[in-house]
């Protein structure tokens, strides 16, 4: 039986299908009514008895009607401030990023640094840019870059000397200056030792960060993300707090998105800021913004071997290291911590990408259960590069959500010259366990790092289908074919597996009667297509709570 249309007209419909709603009791329809924000009738062409003369009626002409996508983890403010900086996320050409270098800085005189970033670590023999090279572009004011994952960051000489590094500077325990053969930094600092630098770098103005979280919710609702994860709410490195742009565009009826933002844990300290988190989630929680989840980043990123593993890296010779990773939070510590932001209600959206840290935030999830019993906090492990096939298992029996970056499943250079010789072959093959995590029972959600990599779910969906990278040429081969996730499903982890994740599963996340009209439409329908053709769609027009808030061309 379809849906009864509610009497009297709806203010707006989208017919002429097809619609894929992500609800498991009718997954297809051709017609969908929105009243007052929410949708009240799904179906076929009996909902068209809701057109009345005030009625807007979108013909979707053969085009895919979607629930709005959701970013499990994204960066907005930082990425839409970049874009207005020295931004470099658009190439992997070192000599490109030395001429927009020395452009930008020539088209800024009286910028006291330079400062923006996105560049690719595969730009650079082993990852690792040097100080001289920027020196050649800009001699005389610091600069300050960091790379596309925001875990390094490439300095010139005058950006070490305003920062007092040299020869004999330690290296941060979270993190490390990269050396020449005397000891003397290059011009590449990993983790931790970013802040050395990033922290005497100016502050945005306030209206500054306005205009890149305005810019940021722009590209993103033009991709068809209506809501999302805000993954650092707070200071850390050189991100600057986008707590105070959040407020602002709210006081101003400028956010458009519904935002959950993961309060930053800083890893220098301990349990005693958990009052402060308990204060903060308080203080900033307000209509579209929550902040009911705190970020715990467990540890760092496998290209520069700080993502912690449960052996050691190899070296370029295929031989054992005696490197193994950093866990920035001590396991031990991690597990009290957890559970006592459990306790008081918070999510905790770890960063875990190594097999190790893997275990240890599951085990801290596990700690959390044992002591307060199945609560609903809905802790979620982003990026999971490598996960040992043992705990596959845990996160359905935890109830931990797998927080997926789809777009980084592929062949491509970082994978292939910084990654895979370093992991060897059996950890390598346990990168990126989609399909694995999914036959485990796991819930999956998704993100895109962004600025990290494309926001574009489209982009990550491809991936996530085809193990191959959009961009890659035809004869590059899947990346673990094996682990391929279905259409269905991808969308599924980027619509109401997020929506779970976020708490808005019951406002969101899929096309039924009763939920906020947060829809998209794609210029074309995905599953009647080779799976090839994924990421040639293109989003025409997304809505929230029935209101357009991008519309293509």
């Amino acid at each position: 039986m379809p849906h009864a249309p509610a009497p009297g007209s709806a203010d707006l419909v989208l017919t002429g299908g097809p619609v894929h709603t992500v609800d498991p009791a009718r997954s297809r329809a051709t017609s969908v009514a929105v009243r007052g924000g929410r949708i009240v009738a799904v179906g076929h062409d009996e909902v068209r008895e809701l057109i009345g003369p005030r009625t807007e009626v979108v013909d979707l002409a053969g085009k895919l009607l979607l629930p709005g996508f959701q970013d499990a983890h994204v960066h907005p403010m930082g990425a839409g401030l970049e874009l207005g900086l020295c931004h470099l996320g658009d190439s992997t050409d070192a000599d490109a990023y030395l001429r927009r270098i020395a452009a930008y800085a020539r088209e800024h005189p009286d910028a006291e640094w330079i400062t923006g970033g996105g560049w690719s670590l595969e730009a650079f023999p082993g990852g690792s840019p040097t100080a001289a090279a920027l020196d050649a572009v800009v001699p005389d004011r610091p600069v300050f870059l960091p790379n596309r994952d925001h875990h390094g960051a490439w300095v010139n000489s005058r950006a070490l000397e305003r920062a007092g590094i040299d020869a004999r500077t330690p290296d941060p325990a979270d993190g490390r200056i990269e050396r020449d053969a005397e000891g003397n930094p290059t011009g590449m600092l990993q983790e931790g030792a970013v802040h050395l630098v990033g922290r005497l770098v100016p502050d945005p103005s306030p209206e500054e960060q306005l205009a890149g979280l305005l810019r940021a919710q722009a590209v993103l609702h033009s991709h068809g993300v209506t809501a999302w994860q805000d993954a650092i709410v707070g200071t850390y490195a050189n991100l600057t707090d986008p707590a105070p742009a959040y407020l602002t565009a709210l006081e101003r009826g400028l956010l458009t998105a519904r935002v959950v933002g993961a309060l930053w844990w800083d890893r220098e300290r301990g349990a005693e800021q958990i009052g402060e988190l308990v204060a903060r989630r308080e203080e900033l929680s307000r209509d579209r913004f929550r902040a009911g989840t705190v970020k715990i980043m467990q540890d760092g990123i496998a290209e520069n071997h700080t993502a912690a593993m449960l052996s050691p890296y190899l070296t370029g010779c295929g031989c054992t290291s005696d490197n193994s990773g950093i866990s920035f939070v001590e396991p031990g510590e991690l597990r009290k911590y957890v559970t006592e932001l459990d306790a008081h209600g918070f999510q905790v959206h770890f960063h875990a990408l190594g097999d190790r840290a893997v275990r240890e935030a599951l085990d801290a999830v596990e700690a959390a259960r044992a002591a307060n019993g199945d609560r609903d906090t809905r802790h979620h492990l982003a990026h999971l590069q490598v996960v040992h096939p043992a705990d596959l298992p845990r996160f359905r029996a935890l109830g931990a959500s797998a927080n997926m970056q789809m777009l980084w499943a592929a062949h491509e250079p970082q994978m292939d010259e910084l990654t895979l010789p370093f992991l060897g072959a059996e950890r390598g093959a346990w990168q990126y366990p989609f399909g694995d995590l999914l036959r485990a029972g796991a819930t999956l959600a998704a993100g895109s790092d962004w600025p990290v990599s494309s926001p574009d779910p489209l982009q990550a969906i491809h991936v996530a289908v085809n193990r191959v990278s959009p961009e890659a040429p035809v004869d590059t081969p899947p990346f673990f074919p094996e682990q391929r996730l279905d259409l269905g499903t991808a969308l599924a982890a980027y619509t109401a597996g997020s929506a779970h994740v976020n708490h808005l599963d019951g406002i969101t996340g899929s096309i039924t009667v009763g939920k906020a009209a947060d829809l998209v439409v794609l210029d074309r329908d995905p599953f009647a297509g080779p799976p090839e053709e994924i990421a040639a769609a293109r989003v025409l027009e997304t809505f929230v709570e029935g209101r357009r808030v991008h519309a293509g061309h």
